[in-house]
């Protein structure tokens, strides 16, 4: 009896992790098979640290055996796998020249270059390629194009966010917002006082198993010079893992989330915060799951308005308005640089290695656990970079390499629009820049720093209050229009021509000796 050729090769990659994927709707385990593959490439593409390629390899292979278990067949190339050819295009081409499918399937992905190879290997060999809407996200790209489309000046993340609020019915009370507010930013910036946090609910822990101690064993193997270490890892790395990390973060810390989202203490890495986004990011977790259980939460009175408010901001609002900004303005959005920053990425950002206290606490933990909290990444590590001038899209690749939830659709816009303000005002209205007294008053970072954050020149002058009146220097005619920093360059103009001047000249100091000459 002749062999039955297989008509789908599913494609999934290492972050469309999803269970119920529409990639695989109507698959027939008779005639179609699952294809998933582990390579070098995906680890060297960006120097990732070895949490973030763990957490990618652990996910991959629980949802490996997963599919198996479910009677999928699987086509899996794993990093030992003799012949291995060090690139998902190598081995989809390979896959596809060996399997003869008549067809590939796959969901729309979350970084163009992949998708780039994906439709590359597909053409080349005459294949089709059936591509899916991506149901994991609330909306879809076509949907956000009609919206940045209809007739809008500019774009902004608030009117598209109320514009998912009406559509989902989220935090809303008929056509109105609860509370009668649509956004209650305003009440979640506080920070802690001089005693610090006290005690706060460590999150559920993930002991690896047998399957995720296999994803070490390959890291160390592999990539052994890449940075970062293992000895913290605790992610959740399976759907039934990243439903117990909701429920926990739900009951135990969302009542405070709010109070202290921008809040940083010494040692103290997770705080209230969820640590979810990895599991969203590579589809372990719905996203959907998390607005009704945060949601939940409010209408039972268990957890605040204003925190569950912002909570849902961050995942109905930002998660997906960066996702559409990136595949809308992809692939030339890689290359904005609207300061023109040149500038090389300092070394401490690898090492950790430098007396700043606040720039070594943030790296070290990253480092250590690959996480950061948005306050860390945005108003330390990502402010540091803007205020020295550092080129966006090395700063970019540095983030994608360190963080266990970066995956590009979702980095990139956040890194090189808000943070590095780099596409010229898509992703915010005005560069985040401050100086070192935001830091002092959101953390106690500056306590165990030789700088001071009140100083700009001088031997402890902190450099990042000598680093944002030199970037107010060099950006002034660019900053002295724009409604939100006329302010900041008012104070500016406060100065005489000769402390401008010797900020200038320790900015330069400074500059020297983080990024060299």
């Amino acid at each position: 009896m002749a062999k039955t050729r297989l008509r789908h090769l599913v494609v999934v990659l290492g972050d469309q992790l999803d269970p119920a994927s529409a990639a695989l709707d109507g698959f027939d385990p008779r005639t179609d098979a699952v294809w998933m593959a582990e390579v070098k490439g995906e680890g060297t593409h960006v120097w990732s640290t070895k949490p973030r390629l763990a957490v990618f390899l652990a996910a991959m292979r629980h949802h490996r055996d997963a599919l198996r278990d479910r009677g999928f067949t699987v086509h899996y190339t794993d990093l030992d796998t003799p012949g291995n050819r060090g690139t998902l295009a190598a081995e989809l081409a390979n896959a596809v020249r060996t399997l003869r499918p008549t067809g590939l399937v796959a969901i729309e992905p979350g970084e163009y270059r992949v998708w780039q190879d994906v439709q590359g290997v597909a053409d080349a060999a005459g294949v089709p390629l059936a591509v899916r809407t991506d149901r994991h996200f609330l909306g879809t790209v076509e949907e956000f194009q009609a919206h940045a489309s209809d007739g809008r000046k500019q774009l902004r993340m608030e009117f598209f966010y109320r514009d998912m609020r009406k559509r989902t019915g989220i935090l809303m009370d008929g056509l109105q917002p609860v509370g009668g507010a649509w956004n209650f930013d305003k009440e979640n910036r506080g920070h802690f006082l001089k005693g610090g946090p006290g005690l706060t609910p460590e999150p559920i822990s993930f002991p690896p198993d047998a399957v995720t101690r296999s994803a070490f064993d390959a890291v160390e193997r592999h990539f052994p010079g890449h940075p970062g270490s293992l000895k913290h890892f605790d992610w959740p790395v399976t759907p039934a893992d990243a439903d117990r990390a909701l429920a926990d973060f739900v009951a135990h810390r969302l009542p405070q989330f709010g109070d202290y989202q921008d809040a940083m203490w010494t040692g103290r890495p997770y705080l209230y915060h969820a640590r979810l986004g990895q599991a969203m990011n590579l589809k372990l977790l719905d996203p959907r799951r998390v607005l009704a259980a945060a949601e939940q939460s409010y209408r039972d009175g268990l957890a605040p308005l204003a925190g569950v408010e912002g909570f849902v901001r961050q995942i109905l609002g930002w998660r997906e308005y960066v996702r559409g900004v990136y595949w809308r303005l992809m692939p030339g959005y890689l290359d904005r640089n609207g300061l023109n920053a040149t500038r090389p990425l300092p070394a401490a950002y690898w090492t950790g290695d430098t007396d700043m206290n606040c720039l070594r606490q943030a790296v070290t933990q990253t480092l250590e656990y690959g996480y950061a909290h948005h306050i860390q990444r945005l108003m330390v590590l990502g402010l540091f970079a803007l205020l020295l001038g550092v080129d966006p899209k090395r700063v970019h690749e540095w983030f994608l390499a360190v963080y266990v939830d970066a995956v590009e659709w979702a980095e990139l816009p956040n890194v090189l629009g808000m943070s590095q303000y780099a596409d010229g005002g898509v992703m915010a209205s005005k560069p985040y820049a401050a100086s070192g007294k935001y830091i002092d008053r959101m953390s106690n970072y500056c306590k165990g720093c030789r700088y001071d954050p009140g100083k700009s020149v001088g031997d402890d002058a902190c450099p990042v209050t000598t680093l944002y009146w030199d970037f107010l220097d060099r950006h002034e005619a660019l900053l002295a229009p724009n409604p939100r920093t006329a302010l900041q360059v008012k104070n500016l103009k406060r100065l005489t021509a000769g402390e401008r001047s010797e900020i200038r000249a320790q900015g330069r100091r400074v500059t020297l000796k983080m990024c060299g000459g």
